[in-house]
């Protein structure tokens, strides 16, 4: 691996003018096909096996046309104080408003409020029922426009008009703290390498990397039903780890420079030691988005998909265009230690000789290594214990913002017909293989009516057929509550029942039951996907290594920091604390994909700054130092670009903290504690203290194993072999160069 990955960086450097035109070509072929391809459709958001959507599916084959997953709107009104919406003048505007409504080619049906006995008890507010025949992802901009537009008559006449429903989805908004992130991702480069044209190249790299990615991704959003979240997901994770990637090998490239050796030389060296961490921490970030698809929800699975395609775009920049780029700054990129001019670069150390920041931490930690260890753990698991209170649930209109109108919409139902209103239960009865179908419609609502928590309980509405009928079912509590849940088990717990007596099958379905389903199913798949990624990253990391402890720790210290992370997003999310800060107006259940989410990416990425770290300290001990000295060496090398690396991730997750969207406002928060924690408490305190402590077991590995696995040479241990046997004269070239 890395003498191919050495012979690939030099080729890299001397045809640094074709592998910059192929980079180019990439990016514009990319751009040109997401500026031509057309517009991106709704995300179908199915969920096989779940049976929300088996409902979905029936309702689809039983009542052709109704558009059972079809967007929905709620057009709400609230009469001015010491009126009543069944006044005579309210009525007139409310009608007029409803007419306006039904003219959209879009629009299925409209209930009107006053046919439908959609006012309050107290006549204070009323709401009409829009239907559409496509998805709300789907629903054209005009029709979101008319929408929006169709109430300003009744504003226009006193009446308060809010509006509600999956028919204003829109496209997230990240908003300006993205743009900050990158801007402390460049003032870190800038530190940790004292040059402005050197900290701009995993920046420009980055870039190019994440604008492939997105641009191929929009390419081909409508051809594989990708949504927008996709592309913000590729562009968070593929901007991070592409910044991470070539920083880790320019880094190299001027520690290669400072030991002597010639340009060309020192970018061979780079990507063959360096690149090959790089390989195998990307490697690592791919199994685990890949590995999302065993959950089995397409939109996940195009996730990870996506995204992991930006990730082995990063890989292969920082293998290829990086040299090349190194190629053309020639004299201009300085040697470890030196600064530009620009920087202060020339003057005198302070305090010639005097360790670096991370020799002297790592010598203190093995010293200390179990006052450190215990110390780093219980600090995260006292982190880690809010994760123990988690509840999940999806968002609805009652988790944005106060200033939507969907949330005043939301607020404004809640106060006119309860909180179950938001959430109504859509019970499905298939009574085609019943004798009296009837009977068992009857029968269902009956039954459902005698549990607990239920308001209203609407009459069954057959089919045309007759062997199929819906009955709407509005609960006490609000649709994210334990409560509401805890209804939907009971519907369907009574359903068996009705099954076995009439042969008429119950199932309980609406956006309330698909997001309980939903949960469950996460819920069900998180182990498994644990257990894979977690095991085929051991067993890769075992290549790597040639250890069996090693792996080990590491997959351990990713639980760790990764319970510590869920723990955070909680406190934040679930309980409140500091939510201001993170403009998270609505506390409430936890994203039910955030868990799986946050093992899939985290554990990729903790493994990026294990990779880097450990193969350093593994380099060092096959090369003759004691286990010790090993750790302390592999910090001297290491420990400032894997912080370089982390503080730039966490710039970057934060960035998205300030989107529109509560899905990615989470991920962001949540990705960036977790590299808070992994990479400062996991790999910089934990990680050497075991190391220490465990000495030469650490790099233990029985005979049979060693001999049946591949070797990799991640160390580079075959490139001193290859520099040995090179001509002298080709050395004076090398170094001319």
């Amino acid at each position: 691996m890395a003498t191919f990955l050495y012979k690939l960086g030099r080729l890299a450097f001397r045809r640094r003018h074709f592998v910059a035109l192929i980079w180019v070509a990439l990016l514009t072929l990319a751009g040109v096909g997401a500026a031509s391809a057309p517009p991106a459709g709704s995300t179908s958001f199915s969920i096989p096996g779940t049976e929300a959507q088996k409902a979905f599916d029936l309702l689809e084959q039983r009542y052709p046309g109704m558009s059972a997953d079809g967007a929905t709107a709620r057009v709400v009104f609230k009469a001015p104080n010491g009126e009543k919406m069944t006044d005579k003048a309210n009525k007139a505007t409310v009608r007029k408003t409803v007419k306006e409504l039904q003219s959209g080619s879009e629009v299925a049906s409209v209930a009107d409020p006053y046919a439908g006995h959609a006012v309050s008890k107290d006549g204070t507010i009323a709401y009409a029922s829009v239907k559409y025949k496509v998805s709300g992802m789907e629903l054209e901009d005009s029709a979101k426009d008319a929408l929006k537009d169709a109430g300003q008559d009744a504003r226009d006449a006193g009446l308060t008009v809010e509006i509600g429903g999956d028919a204003l989805t829109a496209t997230p908004e990240t908003g300006s703290s993205e743009v900050i992130g990158i801007a402390i991702a460049a003032v870190v480069l800038v530190i940790t390498f004292g040059s402005l044209l050197a900290a701009g190249f995993p920046l420009l790299t980055a870039i190019i990397g994440v604008g492939i990615g997105v641009s191929t991704i929009a390419a081909l959003a409508n051809a594989l039903d990708l949504g927008s979240t996709t592309s913000t997901l590729a562009s968070m994770i593929g901007l991070a780890v592409g910044i991470d990637y070539a920083l880790f090998i320019v880094s190299r490239y001027r520690a290669e420079l400072a030991e002597g050796r010639g340009r060309e030389e020192a970018a061979g060296r780079a990507v063959g030691t360096a690149g090959s961490a790089v390989v195998f921490a990307g490697l690592t970030v791919v199994i685990a988005l890949v590995g999302l698809s065993v959950v089995n929800i397409p939109m996940l699975t195009k996730m990870g998909v996506a995204a992991a395609g930006t990730v082995a775009v990063a890989v292969l920049i920082a293998l290829t265009l990086i040299p090349a780029l190194l190629g053309y700054a020639g004299r201009r990129i300085k040697p470890a230690g030196e600064k530009s001019k620009l920087l202060g670069g020339g003057r005198t150390p302070k305090k010639p000789g005097r360790p670096n920041m991370g020799t002297r931490w790592a010598s203190f930690v093995v010293r200390r290594p179990v006052a450190v260890l215990l110390l780093g753990v219980i600090g995260l698991g006292a982190a880690a214990i809010p994760a123990a209170s988690l509840e999940l649930g999806l968002p609805d209109d009652g988790s944005q913002p106060v200033s939507t109108t969907q949330r005043r919409a939301y607020d404004l139902l809640s106060e006119g017909f309860g909180p179950g209103f938001n959430g109504p239960l859509m019970v499905v009865v298939d009574a085609k293989d019943s004798d009296h179908p009837k009977a068992a419609f009857t029968k269902v609502g009956d039954e459902i009516k005698g549990l607990k928590d239920v308001v209203t309980v609407t009459p069954a509405t057959p089919n045309k057929a007759g062997d199929t009928a819906t009955i709407t079912v509005v609960p006490d509590s609000k649709p994210s509550s334990a409560t509401t849940e805890d209804l939907v088990h009971a519907i369907r717990d009574k359903g068996a029942g009705i099954t076995s007596a009439t042969d008429a099958k119950v199932l309980v379905t609406g956006s309330t039951a698909m997001n309980i389903d939903v949960s469950q199913k996460l819920n069900d798949a998180l182990l498994p996907y644990l257990a894979l990624v977690v095991g085929l990253a051991f067993l890769l990391l075992i290549v790597v290594f040639r250890s069996i402890l090693v792996p080990l720790k590491a997959a351990l210290g990713f639980l760790l920091s990764v319970m510590a992370a869920l723990g955070a997003v909680v406190a934040v999310f679930q309980w409140g604390w500091l939510s201001g800060l993170m403009n998270a107006e609505e506390t409430g259940p936890v994203m039910s994909m955030m868990p799986i989410f946050m093992v899939g990416v985290v554990f990729g990425l903790a493994m990026d700054y294990e990779v880097f770290l450990v193969t350093r300290m593994r380099e060092a001990y096959v090369h003759g130092e004691k286990p010790q000295q090993a750790v302390v060496t592999g910090f001297k090398h290491g420990a400032r670009v894997v912080t370089a690396a982390a503080v730039i991730m966490i710039a970057v997750f934060s960035g998205f903290i300030g989107s529109s969207e509560s899905m990615v406002k989470m991920i962001g928060f949540g990705l960036a504690v977790a590299v808070f924690f992994d990479a400062f408490i996991v790999r910089m305190a934990i990680v050497p203290a075991v190391l220490a402590l465990l000495g030469k077991r650490a790099w233990w590995l029985p005979r049979w194993l060693d001999r049946a696995l591949p070797n990799v040479d991640v160390e580079g241990d075959g490139l001193r072999t290859d520099a040995d046997r090179r001509d002298p004269d080709e050395e004076k070239e090398l170094v001319r160069a």
